[in-house]
């Protein structure tokens, strides 16, 4: 969902950049979960607000400017079951994470290994062995999701 950028201010307020559609949307979830190298712990959101430049919360327990610097670089996660289903035709990246990604001839071009947005769309990063393929997620190149199989299927060459 995001990650903590910094501490903000000295009552314990921490700067969040936020990895969804809408940044305030994470302010629809009571509980976040904080976590660094597989150590997870949830927190309350107890007060959250929109900045010009980014999204600040106050956490529950977290009281102090050095309380909220030692939670610079975690990452914030919700869980699942509290997010709501995605739309038809939409998916959430996690479920793309893993994928295998295979072109109109059959031919595996790897799994997603992450995606970012461009501003004009969302990318694939696409990683076979040392191989990184960078594919558009756009009607054009992206023809199937199939969760279930675990198959992304798209127009795009082995030597693209």
């Amino acid at each position: 969902m995001g990650y903590i950028a910094a501490a903000f201010g000295v009552q314990g307020w921490v700067k969040v950049v936020a990895d969804t559609e809408y940044a305030d949307s994470l302010f629809d979830y009571s509980t976040w979960w904080l976590g660094r190298d597989g150590q997870w712990q949830a927190f309350e959101l107890e007060e959250a607000g929109l900045q010009p430049k980014n999204v600040i919360a106050k956490l529950s327990g977290i009281n102090d400017r050095d309380a909220a610097f030692a939670l610079k670089g975690m990452t914030i996660a919700v869980p699942r079951s509290a997010m709501p289903a995605a739309e038809e035709g939409e998916y959430y990246w996690a479920d793309l994470i893993g994928l295998e990604v295979v072109n109109l001839a059959g031919e595996s071009l790897g799994r997603v290994d992450k995606l970012f947005e461009t501003g004009a769309n969302d990318v694939l990063v696409v990683r076979d062995g040392s191989i990184e393929r960078l594919l558009p997620f756009v009607a054009t190149v992206v023809l199937d999701v199939d969760l279930a199989a675990g198959k992304i299927k798209v127009d795009w060459g082995l030597d693209y």
